[in-house]
């Protein structure tokens, strides 16, 4: 393929520099593939196009929209995915690599959307946490909301991911109604823009909200503010110089980073050689060291394994290693391809350099390995290198990672020991360990998780379903403390709410149930005339109220249900038993009985526009209720949440149960699917 100068996305349009850029060349053959420059572009108007158009534009959809856009986005990235896979390639990812960056940002455009949509209500708001009481009358309450923020998500990335590295951060921020500025790193921007051209011409994502910069974003940078964020993937060092930039300090500009880190992996004392464990251990640490060629901010760095163990690991991680076929990566047979360019495999063997002063080098001699299918004097390929640390106690094995095809093997001498050596990483994204022990598990978690993000026990039971110890999830926090950045990704719906501002409203509740969407107690209830479940989801208003009863509940009644059900529990069936129980004091009824009672009181039987029952949530016995005692119900829409693309939607109602001395004897959340319109019911 010919060198081309790669464009930008800015303020709606391609932009192409007008001078010669910066030459970008392959790692596996040296030939140059693209140029980049951002010279003459308006790098601050991004920053305005994208919170003045993109911002309005994801303000007007909802949580629910935006999923299904992202949706969309993904089936129809990953239908054209060979060509990316063909760039991928030239960055020197082998067809194993590329299935990790390409699907696995496709796999988590599609997990937010699934996530956004059964999560997060099809609105712009998101509650948070339980109404808090103000005043003893409950005239004055509070509560928590997000809402997102009107400004622009700024997301620089590591060039070791150039696919899935940019859409991990902007399906977050795209749920939360955010539009994003994309910054990859020069060395494999090609490949970001390829995929980032298709996005544009697919059409489905608002104009305005994600945008392209190739080139240098320090013009960028001074046009932040409070509203903006930095989600920063790359070196401990240059997060640092970011963190201190002095407008992302003086303005308040939310920052972000998730920086390479020294990951370590536990072989535990309970695991012998010929146990399926030490097996496991060998072969993750040996997929850590050559998927991507080791570049993974996630890689193994230091493999911990009982000092008695060191010979056997060495040994066994040296056999599956003499079979790792280095070279170009379409050549074949080839398992691992070149480092990402020629100064990054100077750099690697600058830090194995610096390793060896506390460490030999047991397995790979970069001076003298095989390449298939490439040239090692214009490529940037290594061998994968495995180091012993003759001093587990030295400073280099825990302060200098070599990010490249390269691991350690520390010997410790027991559990405390090895807890010791993983804290002086200073802060790492995930540690991994592997035992069939709990104990042992519980003790080394208690022991490491502070320092960590994440956490993977791996064992003979788990390791089939296992995604291993480099994989980040979109559902699972991706970050670490102290040397990892300090930051957190991912997480789900945490990743989302990162890029939205958290408010407490305090009013009456009325107010709060006008502004939040939800009813809450004291609010206004509405008792028309119209049964509620004879509304379809058009005509339905929070507040819409139906009281039934009272239904006096008979001894005859808990006595059949005990038999009908086979809960005959002795609070139910036993007068003696039942009378020496402190909290009942004598026969009382089922609680499942008191909820049935009150489905009959409330129920509309006929056919109509509620479809289904799907659950209860948060039901709690409050008083017990014995014979005689008469149950009122009342039953309130609080909650009403059309599905995007369904010819329903969900209603959730409150549920309150009294007594004939007015005191709430069950509370609970009733979830029912209620159609859109009077037509879509049932028997219609």
């Amino acid at each position: 393929m010919d060198s081309r100068m790669l464009e930008s996305y800015a303020c709606g349009r391609w932009y192409r520099a007008a001078d010669e850029g910066r030459p970008v060349n392959s790692p596996v053959d040296g030939a140059e593939v693209a140029r980049v420059s951002s010279t003459g572009l308006d790098v601050a108007a991004m920053a305005t196009y994208a919170r003045e158009v993109g911002g309005p534009a994801l303000a007007a959809l909802t949580f629910h929209e935006r999923a299904a856009a992202l949706k969309t986005l993904a089936m129809t990235l990953m239908a054209g995915k060979a060509e990316f896979y063909a760039e991928s390639a030239r960055t020197g990812a082998t067809e194993r690599d590329s299935g990790v960056d390409i699907d696995g940002g496709f796999g988590t455009l599609l997990s937010y959307a699934g996530k956004a949509k059964r999560e997060l209500p099809n609105d712009v708001i998101h509650l948070d946490g339980p109404v808090e009481q103000l005043g003893k009358k409950g005239t004055f309450v509070a509560r928590h909301v997000f809402t997102s923020r009107r400004g622009v998500a700024v997301q620089i990335n590591a060039y070791n991911f150039p696919v899935w590295g940019f859409l991990e951060k902007l399906a977050p921020a795209f749920i939360a109604g955010v539009p994003t500025i994309v910054k990859p790193a020069t060395q494999t921007s090609y490949l970001t823009e390829l995929v980032f051209r298709r996005i544009i011409e697919s059409g489905i994502l608002p104009e305005g909200s994600v945008q392209l910069l190739v080139g240098d974003p320090e013009q960028l940078l001074t046009s932040l503010g409070g509203q903006d964020s930095v989600a920063f993937t790359g070196s401990a060092r240059t997060a640092a110089v970011l963190r201190s930039h002095p407008v992302l300090v003086e303005r308040g500009v939310h920052f972000t980073a998730e920086a390479d880190s020294l990951n370590a992996s536990v072989l535990g004392v309970d695991v012998a050689a010929d146990a399926p464990e030490f097996e496991l251990y060998v072969k993750q640490l040996v997929a850590e060291m050559t998927t991507k060629a080791g570049q993974k901010c996630t890689a193994i760095r230091r493999a911990l394994v009982p000092e008695g163990m060191v010979d056997a690991v060495i040994d066994a991680t040296r056999a599956r290693l003499d079979r790792v076929v280095v070279g170009a990566p379409l050549a074949d047979g080839v398992t691992m391809g070149p480092v990402v360019s020629l100064s990054q495999r100077t750099d690697v063997l600058a830090a194995v350099d610096k390793l060896r002063a506390s460490a030999e080098l047991v397995v790979g001699d970069p001076q003298d390995f095989e390449v298939v299918g490439g040239d090692a004097t214009v490529g940037a390929y290594l061998p994968p290198m495995l180091l012993r640390s003759t001093d587990p106690e030295a400073p280099e094995v825990h302060e200098i990672e070599a990010f490249g095809p390269v691991a350690t093997v520390v010997g410790y001498r027991d559990t405390a020991h090895a807890v010791g050596l993983i804290r002086r990483g200073g802060g790492s994204l995930v540690a991994s360990l592997v035992t069939a022990d709990g104990a042992l598990a519980r003790e080394v978690l208690l022991g490491i998780a502070p320092y960590h993000g994440r956490l993977l026990v791996l064992n003979a039971e788990d390791a089939r379903e296992s995604t291993g110890h480099g994989s980040p999830l979109p559902m699972l926090v991706h970050g670490g403390p102290g040397r990892a950045g300090g930051g957190e990704e991912l997480g789900g719906i945490r990743g989302v709410l990162h890029h939205m501002q958290r408010t407490a409203i305090q009013g009456t509740p009325a107010i709060l149930a006008a502004t939040t969407g939800q009813w809450l107690a004291g609010a206004p209830r509405t008792a028309s005339g119209v049964h509620p479940f004879r509304k379809s989801l058009a005509e339905l208003q929070i507040g819409d109220t139906i009281v039934g009863g009272p239904r006096t509940v008979r001894l005859a009644d808990i006595d059949h249900f005990a038999e009908f059900t086979g809960d005959t529990f002795y609070a139910h069936t036993d007068p003696v038993a039942a009378a020496a129980n402190p909290l009942f004091g004598g026969i009382v009824a089922h609680g499942y009985l008191v909820v049935s009672l009150a489905a009959g009181l409330f129920v509309d039987p006929a056919p109509g526009p509620v479809l289904a029952n799907f659950g209860v949530d948060s039901l709690r016995f409050l008083t017990p209720v014995k014979a005689d005692d008469a149950l009122t119900v009342t039953l309130t829409a609080k909650q009403i949440t059309p599905r995007s693309g369904a010819e329903y939607g969900e209603v959730r109602w409150d549920a309150v149960v009294t007594n004939q001395d007015d005191a709430p004897v069950a509370t609970y959340d009733v979830l029912t699917l209620v159609a859109k319109t009077l037509d879509g019911g049932a028997g219609a």
